[in-house]
């Protein structure tokens, strides 16, 4: 396979991966949603939840989006006895989530109220994006031998519903950990294959939750050291295959499955992959770099990859098929600190 890892590595630095001031700016946003919600329960004379980041903010695998339209996970915890009403009543499901879109509202600066939505509230912003609110209550009881138990329970539809989508996070976490030296591949596939799947504007409602495209590629990652490209190429190859198999993706600490049999989202998916592959069905026979980069620049729709510096003869070892070397690698970094991730 004609090498285009460097140009790879440059496109998700670039193209596809938070840079530092947006990683920053979503940090903000889910911190100025935090105190709305806060300073609505406070004005409405109710208790305060511990509030927990959750999906692709929490993983660290959100990628860029033209349009803004980035979804915020962030989990709102109660305590079973703050989720009372004045006569000391339990609060049902649907009151719980009404309690938090009232809290929201309380700011009057937004053009959109608060919705409620089946799993969570969701405050939509002018800029494109929106913050998703999960409601969850926090039940303790005492196991057999004495020790405390917490429970968490999600406000789904008008059910508490045994969840915590923090385990999706340990998960993957986990996951990464696994894959050790490659877990900052995988990582960067994560990216890639989610930023392919919503890279046309009509296919972002088509291809799937993040979570669905997130297992798809944990399940059948492949690693390649040093080749992104090679890695991303293999590891689609592996997902259109089981695809072609069954649509069925189980959930990775849940008994309801991603997708069932039948599933649009993920036949949809399978499909675009089969697409992508064809495409780039070129590097099967021998291919100039020009066809290469071309063959990804359509894959992913852009230019970036024909845009790329052509490497001087010296560079390029005096051939045209050998590898390009870029003076200037994005680092895949945390927006924590200076660590790396995987």
């Amino acid at each position: 396979m004609f090498d285009c890892h460097n140009e790879m590595d440059s496109f998700h630095g670039k193209k596809v991966t938070l840079t530092t001031p947006e990683r920053d700016e979503m940090r903000a946003r889910r911190n100025n949603g935090r105190i709305r919600l806060n300073n609505g329960l406070d004005k409405n004379g109710h208790p305060q939840p511990d509030h927990h980041s959750q999906g692709s903010y929490a993983m660290h695998t959100m990628v860029q989006d033209i349009e803004c339209e980035y979804d915020i996970d962030d989990g709102a915890y109660f305590k079973e006895k703050d989720l009372n009403d004045a006569q000391g009543v339990a609060l049902t499901p649907s009151e719980a989530k009404e309690r938090v879109r009232a809290a929201l509202a309380m700011d009057g600066r937004l053009a959109s109220e608060a919705e409620i939505h089946n799993n969570c509230v969701r405050q939509l912003y002018p800029q494109g994006y929106h913050i998703d609110i999960p409601v969850y209550r926090t039940r303790v009881s005492k196991d057999e031998a004495g020790g405390r138990t917490e429970t968490y329970e999600l406000a789904s539809g008008d059910e508490w519903t045994v969840s915590d989508a923090r385990e999706v996070t340990r998960w993957f976490k986990r996951k990464v950990s696994d894959f050790g030296v490659d877990g900052r591949q995988f990582r960067k596939a994560v990216r890639l294959t989610k930023f392919y799947a919503r890279s046309r504007h009509d296919w972002k409602e088509k291809t799937g939750s993040g979570i669905l495209i997130t297992c798809l590629v944990c399940d059948d990652f492949v690693p390649v050291q040093d080749r992104d490209d090679q890695s991303l190429r293999e590891t689609w190859v592996k997902v259109l295959a089981r695809l072609r198999r069954s649509l069925v993706v189980a959930h990775p600490v849940g008994d309801t499955p991603l997708a069932g049999p039948d599933d649009e989202k993920a036949a949809y998916l399978r499909d675009r992959l089969a697409e992508a592959l064809a495409t780039l069905g070129i590097f099967d026979g021998d291919p100039t770099r020009v066809e290469a980069r071309a063959a990804w620049d359509e894959v992913f729709d852009t230019n970036f990859f024909s845009g790329q510096p052509t490497p001087s003869s010296r560079e390029d070892g005096g051939g045209s098929k050998s590898r390009f070397v870029v003076a200037e690698t994005i680092g895949d970094k945390r927006d924590d600190g200076d660590g790396r991730y995987g």
